[in-house]
């Protein structure tokens, strides 16, 4: 917020003062908007610790703050990894195995899984063996 009021040429004074009053009185709560930024990333779009966090930062929050929201998620990586892809692997029925493999381990890293993890749920939604198998 204070980025973009001093980009609108607000005098800096003004703004930390306005700032300063709006946090007193519980108008603004970075604490509180980053665990609900991250409640809803890790649950509905099933995002990975590490893309909650540099969403977080991308909003203005703080690294430690974003760090320690992002590592508040209420399963590990590869159990929302696992989930979000056997949720999207009814979509690829028709589509050729490597088609399939490739768009849903593309999704899941997208969503800030590593390459490692994203190929891994995606073999298991999708029941590709894997090349060790």
């Amino acid at each position: 917020m204070e980025r973009r009021l001093l980009a609108a040429r607000f005098e800096p004074e003004e703004v930390e003062d306005v700032l300063t009053r709006l946090e007193r009185v519980g108008l603004i709560d970075d604490e509180a908007f980053a665990r609900q930024f991250a409640e809803h990333r890790f649950g509905a779009r099933k995002e990975s610790s590490r893309a909650v966090a540099q969403g977080l930062r991308a909003a203005g929050i703080a690294p430690a703050l974003a760090q320690t929201a992002a590592e508040w998620a209420p399963d590990e990586d590869e159990e929302r990894a696992a989930e979000l892809a056997r949720s999207r692997a009814t979509r690829f029925g028709g589509v050729a195995p490597e088609k399939a493999f490739a768009r849903l381990s593309s999704l899941l890293m997208r969503r800030g899984y590593s390459p490692q993890i994203a190929r891994s749920a995606a073999r298991k939604a999708l029941e590709i063996p894997f090349p060790d198998e």
